[in-house]
């Protein structure tokens, strides 16, 4: 089977299916597992991006989320010398991937024997079962029914320590997940879930829902013990750059979580923007910050950090 995946992670269910020798084609977004790098690449960016600031791209950004445009676009040539039997594309998200109505009428025009897969999880069940339905539409059932389970028994692991310390008198720590930073979105979908289930209490996002514009004056008015950068799209690395370019608002300084030194950027591109298997790394990450005494070293390396408030 020729597999095209026209989001980062419907690239890394595939590898994780043991299925990158049938990839033939890829987003231009896609760069984990290292491999996929070397895919041909089927999408590029409206805008170019080079050398572009952090400051910059979140002004892109946003501009493309009011607008309700896409930051990306299909090159139809290349989707076309893939020659796919599979593409797996979403409906989620007009911003972060070229519309699946755009992708439909391409691979019409191509061929009409292509099948197109629209995965639009919004919760980690939403996920687990993403990973099964790409199994089943590439005959990897029993593998991708491992991988499901091995998941499972992860992110049980974690529960299991968190209520464990809850019972021992632990506290939720009280947070905010900012999924952008300027201006503030809440986190939304599985995120607010991810949260929960390592261990915090996050006080703006909701379960399944997309992420909310909110403003400083709304998390003033909850004032968390803990704020969590995970700009969608961005790597650790630029989100610490973001957060250094930002100007602080006059309500952040009051913040308990500023005050107390809770502030934590973490790598959203990785762990928390991407709806594949990577999620549980995400809340055993979360876990180790909200209780590094009992969730020592599990997060990947390289994944968080405390930045200047």
């Amino acid at each position: 089977m020729r597999i095209v995946s026209l989001l980062p992670s419907a690239t890394e269910i595939v590898y994780a299916l043991g299925l990158g020798d049938d990839l033939v084609a890829v987003t231009h977004e896609c760069d984990y597992p290292p491999e996929a790098a070397g895919k041909p690449v089927v999408t590029h960016s409206v805008h170019d991006l080079a050398g572009t600031s952090p400051r910059e791209i979140h002004r892109l950004v946003s501009a493309a989320v009011h607008g309700g445009s896409s930051l990306y676009a299909l090159d139809e040539l290349a989707l076309a010398e893939a020659r796919p039997d599979l593409i797996l594309t979403q409906e989620l998200c007009r911003v972060c991937a070229v519309s699946y109505r755009e992708v439909n009428e391409v691979a019409r025009a191509i061929d009409a024997d292509i099948t197109v897969v629209s995965l639009e999880p919004t919760s980690i069940e939403g996920i687990l079962h993403t990973i099964t339905t790409v199994g089943a539409m590439t005959e990897t059932e029993d593998t991708a029914i491992d991988l499901v389970e091995s998941l499972r028994e992860r992110l049980g692991a974690i529960e299991q320590l968190v209520q464990s310390r809850r019972d021992g008198g632990q506290r939720s720590p009280r947070v905010v997940g900012l999924e952008w930073l300027d201006p503030p979105f809440a986190v939304g979908h599985w995120v607010p879930e991810q949260i929960r289930r390592a261990g915090g209490w996050d006080l703006l996002g909701a379960d399944g829902e997309p992420s909310r514009q909110t403003g400083w004056d709304a998390i003033a008015e909850v004032d968390p013990e803990m704020l969590l950068l995970m700009p969608c799209g961005f790597h650790l690395a630029d989100t610490v750059r973001a957060w250094a370019e930002l100007a602080r608002p006059p309500e952040y300084r009051e913040l308990a979580a500023a005050r107390r030194d809770q502030v934590f950027a973490v790598d959203g591109s990785a762990y928390f923007s991407r709806p594949g298997p990577r999620v549980i790394d995400g809340i055993e990450l979360l876990a180790e910050i909200f209780d590094p005494e009992a969730f020592v070293e599990v997060s990947p390396p390289g994944s968080w950090t405390p930045v200047e408030p």
